[in-house]
């Protein structure tokens, strides 16, 4: 199953949250994706060397409208020399129905390069268009404290799980998050599709890390498939569906 399939990206507007790979995700997608435009509910760090041009706008409908440049960036300010500011879900629900390009993919939330993480109660900014949801997590944060250093919100991410501040991360613990309604399905529009990533999967014992991972989302939630993935490559390492388990 190649990474477009695995991950339900062939969709209107995709929104990937969660922590561990989001950005590379976008940006991977946008490449293997006809006519991609790539944006923003949050902050996000500067992205032009990842598509082929970056409009800073706040007109984003009448800028597409224009567009002949793909993938497209479009952003409504550069907040400072390494950031710009994200649109409201209602300005991204607008670019989703303005015809003529192909799939609007939009990071949803934040996690300060982290490898895991819960949202908070701004969290995340999802808008109601949403064809497919993606939460990520990596399959790295296994065995690591439970901490700052490695979660972003760990406190957060204890309250899901029952796990105390700095005790190890398990398989569990992450899928637990992933599946979680105050996690990674924290306001998902009951019509879209979530497909859970377990990123960084790069060798054996984390592709068996990955697997566990994923029988635990499963067995919390209702989900086609979970996929594990290095996306720096990107590749695809396992699809992980719900008939597996």
């Amino acid at each position: 199953m190649d990474l477009i399939e695995a991950l339900s990206a062939d969709a209107k507007l995709v929104c990937v949250v969660g922590a561990g790979g989001k950005k590379t995700t976008l940006y991977a997608l946008a490449d293997r994706l006809e006519r991609a435009v790539v944006t923003a509910t949050v902050r996000i760090p500067i992205f032009d060397d990842h598509v082929a041009d970056v409009r800073v706008t706040r007109d984003p409908v009448g800028t597409l409208r224009d567009a002949t440049e793909w993938p497209l960036g479009l952003v409504p300010e550069r907040e400072r020399s390494d950031r710009y500011l994200g649109y409201d879900r209602e300005t991204v629900t607008a670019i989703r129905a303005t015809p003529g390009h192909g799939t609007v993919l939009a990071k949803a939330d934040g996690a300060r390069t982290r490898l895991l993480k819960a949202p908070n109660e701004r969290e995340p900014q999802i808008p109601a268009t949403a064809d497919t949801v993606i939460p990520v997590a990596s399959a790295r944060v296994v065995g690591a404290p439970l901490a700052d250093d490695n979660v972003h919100r760990p406190e957060r991410v204890a309250d899901l799980t029952g796990r105390s501040l700095g005790e190890p991360i398990t398989p569990e613990d992450v899928g637990t998050v992933l599946a979680h309604r105050l996690g990674g399905h924290k306001r998902v529009p009951p019509t879209a599709t979530v497909v859970p990533l377990i990123n960084m999967v790069d060798d054996d014992d984390l592709a068996a890390t990955g697997r566990e991972i994923a029988a635990a989302v499963h067995a919390r939630a209702d989900v086609p498939r979970v996929v594990l993935a290095r996306m720096a490559d990107p590749s695809v390492v396992d699809v992980v569906d719900r008939r597996s388990d």
